[in-house]
């Protein structure tokens, strides 16, 4: 098809009296070209009328429930219409049909030092362990440096949250005073928007750190665009080809992440890197406030008749004087305080991600009199120790051969020891030591042998 130029030449050519051969020779066009220009015949589109056009309306209401999907279009037409529609010729189709949304021309936000800092939140799956596990990440990023902090945690509540952004601001060294958010229910207690109704507990503490939340409009997410391209990042990055023994093994790396890998990656937009930027962003930060308080969940429960608290299904032990009284509980992001009477009486680990699981502290539970009945050497052997040393060599060898403490067996020696005279019963054991015998019957058996002998001779004489 010729251009429009070339086609108003020929026709220029043409009334000034060249030939067609002319025309054609000097434009370098055919001269059947020349004659249908000259003919108006140029530029008129034959369209042909495709064998697939009773299908068109079947493709444009498969196009809304097969997402977009034009592979799946085709074999949806192909098994219920018994079409093969060509894939080429199903998206000419689907463009002809104007199906796809046209994109919009974007903008872009421009933010000075200080002046916005962005937090969100997205579902990542990750290996913790050798457990696949569904993790909140956790993101805060300064909108002008770009500088990055993010946490992983089971769930994202309030007190998440606020465990969060209190961890982030002091990674940050500094805070803004305005924090874009989406219009979640963790921050924002109804409404949506920047007119939305923030949570009095999120609320109050904004205003320890001098921070206010302001919820994007509703579908306006790249508002926060600064947090939202820094989630894919994460996954590519970050998680790729990492695993980890624990949740606190995940933040700790994730913290590492951030200052090693991230924070001092150049960033095309701002030629440099987000390390480099923050540091001339910092002077214009809101300071840290002086005291920062710190972040728990108070409970308040009764011991158990088994020395126990309660939090989150799992049991965290307490000293069992305080069995059936109330106490107060700290429930922090890695510990559990439990207080009574104002004073700390427990100090536990926080199991996180663990459910109906016991922790017990030593020194909280004494073991029961039963139990304790049992342990240590016997009081038998006790007595047959420390009087003499092939006794003490036989007890101990004994005791080998004998189950749990041997309590019986010291118990049939020491009668032994008891009964017959002393030097018979140390000649007989010296013997049985000699030889390896610790049955107790032949060990009688060579005892009474020594008495019949050496105690109990009877004079011929007297018996005259």
């Amino acid at each position: 098809m010729i251009s429009d130029e070339t086609k108003q030449a020929i026709l220029t050519m043409y009334d000034k009296g060249c030939g067609i051969r002319h025309i054609g020779r000097t434009l370098k066009v055919s001269k059947n070209t020349v004659r249908r220009v000259i003919r108006g015949e140029a530029g008129e589109t034959v369209v042909k009328t495709s064998r697939y056009q009773q299908l068109r309306p079947v493709i444009s209401d498969l196009f809304k429930p097969c997402r977009g999907n034009v592979v799946r279009i085709q074999e949806i037409v192909e098994e219920n219409h018994g079409h093969l529609i060509p894939y080429s010729t199903l998206t000419r189709i689907v463009r002809d049909l104007d199906l796809r949304e046209t994109k919009q021309r974007a903008g872009s936000y421009t933010f000075s030092p200080g002046q916005e800092m962005q937090h969100d939140t997205s579902p990542h799956t990750l290996l913790i362990g050798e457990k696949r596990v569904k993790a909140q990440c956790a993101g805060l990023v300064l909108a002008y440096s770009r500088k990055l902090f993010i946490q992983y945690y089971p769930a994202f509540t309030r007190f998440e949250a606020k465990c969060f952004l209190s961890e982030a601001f002091l990674f940050m060294e500094g805070l803004c005073s305005e924090c874009i958010i989406d219009n979640t229910s963790v921050i924002v207690a109804r409404g949506s928007g920047p007119e939305a109704e923030i949570a009095p507990e999120m609320e109050h503490f904004g205003h320890v750190y001098g921070v206010k939340f302001i919820p994007h409009r509703v579908g306006h997410a790249d508002r926060k665009a600064r947090i939202e391209r820094n989630f894919s990042y994460v996954e590519r990055n970050f998680l790729a080809g990492r695993t980890f023994s624990d949740w606190h093994d995940l933040n700790g790396q994730a913290r590492k992440w951030c200052v090693e890998v991230a924070n001092r990656k150049v960033k095309r937009s701002l030629g440099m890197s987000p390390e480099k930027a923050s540091l001339m962003e910092k002077p214009h930060l809101t300071p840290l406030p002086s005291h920062i308080p710190p972040v728990y969940e108070t409970l308040y429960r009764t011991i158990d008749i088994e020395g126990y608290v309660r939090v989150n299904t799992n049991r965290y032990s307490v000293p069992e004087r305080l069995i059936g009284k109330q106490v107060e509980v700290h429930k922090s992001w890695d510990r559990v305080h439990v207080f009574f009477n104002h004073k700390k009486v427990a100090d536990h680990p926080r199991l996180i991600a663990k459910r109906e699981t016991r922790v017990t502290a030593k020194g909280h539970h004494p073991p029961f009199h039963r139990s304790t009945a049992h342990k240590g050497p016997s009081k038998e052997e006790m007595i047959l120790l420390g009087q003499d040393t092939l006794l003490d060599e036989y007890v101990k060898e004994l005791k080998k051969r004998s189950k749990g403490r041997g309590q019986r067996k010291m118990r049939q020696l020491l009668e032994l020891k008891r009964t017959y005279p002393e030097e018979a019963f140390k000649k007989a054991l010296k013997e049985a030591s000699h030889y390896g015998l610790y049955d107790l019957a032949r060990l009688e058996e060579m005892i009474l042998s020594r008495v019949a002998g050496e105690f109990f001779k009877i004079d011929d004489d007297d018996n005259a």
